[in-house]
């Protein structure tokens, strides 16, 4: 029997009565037109809140950091030490910026659809046994709506272009997608011709992932924050569920900005010192330069 939809304001606060809800319809409501969701709306409070407290919390940088400043910046020191080593030290100075980022934009994001009301309040339909289930919520997480998550991946690809292009170079990227990489002085002759086929066959195949990557990245975290929005209620916000979506908040948002570190680092990230043991001719891009 068909029921007619409704607005109601179920488990605005967590409680162990709450009913078991539905499936969450993955289409973000729509304003003005089509050019404002309701992920979006989220997305810009939650940044406006977070730039806020960031700023209430550091205040004025000094030389002499205060204790919440120091806090902070041990942070950050954390996480360079943590992408330094994929980055490279040469891109490092261009990509920190953008992978801190990535990295408290989308852990805050992820973390704000686990607020109460945030999903479980909007319109639905109460079923036959009483139970309202939500079919579309007036507030959803910015991360469990396709689009935004596809605007971060391709955020993250166009970056990841201007770095190379500026740390790398045309040639050397040419050459670390379709050059042969065996030394030519151990390999014999009628060999090396067949390796140089090898690798600009997996160079294809390489250009070919590159072109997907905005796809993958977007899908794995889209996937994971709707699939666990869709867990919380259909369990009714059981209490293991909730800490489970609170390590998978994090989770995400480290694989995701890992990954775009990692895509920056296989190609500007070559170690200096294995350049100056094969020579020149290891990285003829290079040499070019």
């Amino acid at each position: 029997m068909s029921l007619a939809p409704k607005l109601a304001l179920p488990a605005l606060f967590l409680s162990s009565g709450m009913s078991a809800f539905a499936a969450v319809d993955p289409a973000a409501s729509q304003f003005l037109g089509g050019w404002v969701t309701n992920s979006m709306l989220t997305g810009w409070a939650v940044s406006l809140v977070l730039a806020l407290v960031i700023v209430k919390l550091i205040g004025k940088p000094s030389l002499l950091p205060t204790k919440r400043q120091a806090v902070f910046e041990s942070l950050l020191e954390a996480l360079r030490g943590l992408f330094e080593p994929i980055v490279g030290k040469k891109a490092f100075p261009a990509a920190f910026p953008l992978l801190v980022t990535f990295f408290i934009f989308i852990l805050v994001q992820n973390y704000a659809g686990l607020l109460p009301g945030v999903g479980t309040v909007g319109y639905g339909h109460t079923d036959a046994e009483g139970h309202f289930h939500i079919t579309r919520a007036l507030v959803r997480p910015f991360t469990a709506d396709f689009n935004s998550t596809i605007a971060l991946a391709l955020i993250s690809f166009g970056a990841w272009l201007i770095i190379i292009f500026k740390y790398a170079g045309p040639k050397m990227i040419l050459w670390d997608l379709f050059g042969n990489k065996a030394d030519k002085k151990d390999t014999p002759g009628w060999l090396y011709p067949i390796l140089s086929l090898v690798f600009l066959v997996v160079g294809l195949i390489e250009v070919f992932s590159i072109c997907i990557r905005p796809f993958t990245l977007s899908v794995r975290l889209f996937g994971n924050v709707f699939g666990g929005e869709n867990l919380l209620h259909g369990t009714g916000f059981v209490f293991v569920f909730y800490f489970m979506e609170l390590m998978v908040g994090l989770i995400q948002a480290i694989v995701f900005t890992l990954l775009s570190a990692v895509y920056i680092g296989l190609i500007t990230n070559h170690d200096d010192g294995h350049d100056a043991e094969h020579g020149d001719a290891a990285h003829p891009a290079e040499a070019a330069h």
